[in-house]
């Protein structure tokens, strides 16, 4: 069986056994169980399974012949319908899920008072500043201190796309970045629509930065040649006195010009 045809099919969201039937039944035309079998090599212990699956997709169905069931495939075009009723229900999941998340959020809140949860990678560091979306609200913000000054470009970019997101949603970010920072770094985050960035006050530089908002504190590490690491903290008092923190550098600041 044509292995590229397999994976062509396994892309409309079908297991491989459900792919392997599925063209056995289109190049046998109709056909029992013994054929399909023997064409399609999947074992007989599952072809009924199987069978049944992709009748309940639309994509085969069958007829009795002397009490003999006699299967065939459904036009290829039934796989497009199938893959919109599928975009379908994956949409209305997704409105369900994100009306979901408020009250999820909510409960999980009133559950602990204090989590502690480590990230690690690129896509961890995502994750774990990404979160911020999840608690403010237009007109609210972030407060980052200590921002280091050299990171690879992917970072850079990460952090570009999104102070643009942040900027449409109405949430403001003040930051503070290490003593050596490239100027035109600061220009960039400054041309952002709702953000100050500055200098630190002091020339107090370490891989490690900050930032706060809410009930959330992170601490992200970044160590050339090594993986990244991000801490997040929720607790209502350890974020209050981070922010305290931020507050006193902030005022000894003057805007970047």
């Amino acid at each position: 069986m044509d292995i590229n045809l397999i994976t062509l099919v396994k892309e409309a969201g079908l297991t491989e056994g459900e792919a392997k039937v599925y063209l056995a039944l289109l190049k046998k035309g109709e056909s029992t169980t013994g054929p399909i079998i023997e064409e399609s090599g999947v074992a007989n212990s599952v072809i009924y399974r199987i069978l049944d699956s992709l009748i309940e997709k639309g994509l085969a169905s069958y007829i009795l012949k002397d009490k003999t069931k006699y299967f065939r495939a459904a036009e290829p075009n039934k796989i497009l319908e199938y893959l919109e009723e599928k975009k379908e229900k994956i949409e209305s999941s997704k409105e369900n899920i994100e009306k979901m998340i408020p009250n999820l959020l909510a409960f999980a809140l009133t559950k602990e008072e204090t989590s502690v949860q480590v990230y690690e990678g690129f896509k961890g560091v995502q994750t774990c500043f990404g979160h911020y979306l999840l608690k403010l609200k237009k007109c609210e913000g972030y407060n980052c201190w200590g921002v280091y000054p050299f990171q690879e470009d992917k970072y850079h970019m990460y952090w570009q796309r999104g102070h643009i997101e942040r900027g449409k949603l109405g949430i403001f970010a003040r930051m503070l970045f290490n003593k050596g920072t490239d100027p035109e770094i600061l220009r960039n985050r400054n041309s952002y629509k709702l953000c100050d960035s500055r200098y630190m006050p002091s020339n107090i530089k370490t891989p490690a930065w900050f930032m706060t908002y809410k009930d959330t504190t992170c601490i992200f590490l970044h160590v050339p040649n090594k993986k990244a690491v991000a801490v997040e903290i929720i607790n209502q008092d350890i974020a209050d006195s981070f922010k305290a923190y931020f507050e006193d550098m902030w005022k000894q600041t003057k805007p970047f010009k």
